[in-house]
């Protein structure tokens, strides 16, 4: 059986978590399986518990370490990282203001940042809130959320395949303009990205019917 800590943040029961808290200081801090923090608890898959927001707040009121790192062997992301891939805006903003760092590192995508996870995984809602809450992009992630100006600040300091995978990326978040403002700039229509998909396999993914149509045409039109 689970520990009771982890039923009471799993149901939202946060005047029992509270109790538990108050009983046991330690807790805050624990790790009930050896690798997770409550918090990390707070923000697993699926993430979207029950009154997150007032349960990220009691574990900081009690000494939980909003940085902590997962002991796992794989990865060492913090909860804002899971808060990110989950997609669960209510945890990341409580995470955030109870000051988590924005950049931390460890993330199983190529050990980079929360943003870096929620781009990946598609997660756009926590990603557009990473972003409008200060974090810093790369061109990857600039171009997969849309930031045309941010992508344009880059062009002049990235190589061609920097270029190439930014244009996957546009096409993994459905961006028709980044897209084609990538593509100008040199971006090999047909490499095989990311998930063993092209840029055209990712737009299909993602949905866009308008950037999908716009990807075959440009498509047929260099075998012409």
């Amino acid at each position: 059986m689970s520990h009771p800590a982890v039923q009471a943040i799993r149901s939202g029961d946060t005047a029992t978590l509270r109790r538990l808290l108050s009983a046991d200081p330690a807790l805050a801090r624990a790790t009930p399986d050896g690798e997770r923090t409550l918090l990390h608890i707070a923000t697993d898959w699926p993430g979207h518990f029950p009154h997150v927001r007032d349960t990220i707040a009691a574990l900081a009121a009690h000494g939980a370490d909003v940085n902590a790192k997962f002991l796992g062997p794989a990865h060492s992301e913090t909860p804002l990282h899971w808060a990110a891939s989950s997609d669960d805006v209510a945890a990341l903003d409580a995470l955030l203001d109870h000051g988590a760092d924005i950049e931390a590192t460890g993330g199983v995508i190529g050990g980079g940042t929360p943003l870096a996870d929620a781009v990946a995984f598609a997660t756009w809602r926590a990603a557009r809130r990473l972003v409008e809450r200060g974090a810093r992009t790369t061109i990857w992630q600039a171009a997969a959320l849309g930031l045309v100006d941010r992508v344009q600040e880059e062009l002049g300091s990235v190589d061609a395949e920097a270029i190439t995978n930014a244009f996957w990326g546009a096409c993994h978040g459905g961006q028709l303009i980044t897209a084609q403002l990538l593509l100008q700039h040199g971006a090999d229509l047909h490499w095989v990205g990311h998930d063993r998909l092209t840029p055209l396999g990712a737009a299909l993914r993602n949905g866009n019917a308008e950037l999908v149509a716009w990807l075959r045409f440009a498509s047929d039109s260099l075998k012409e």
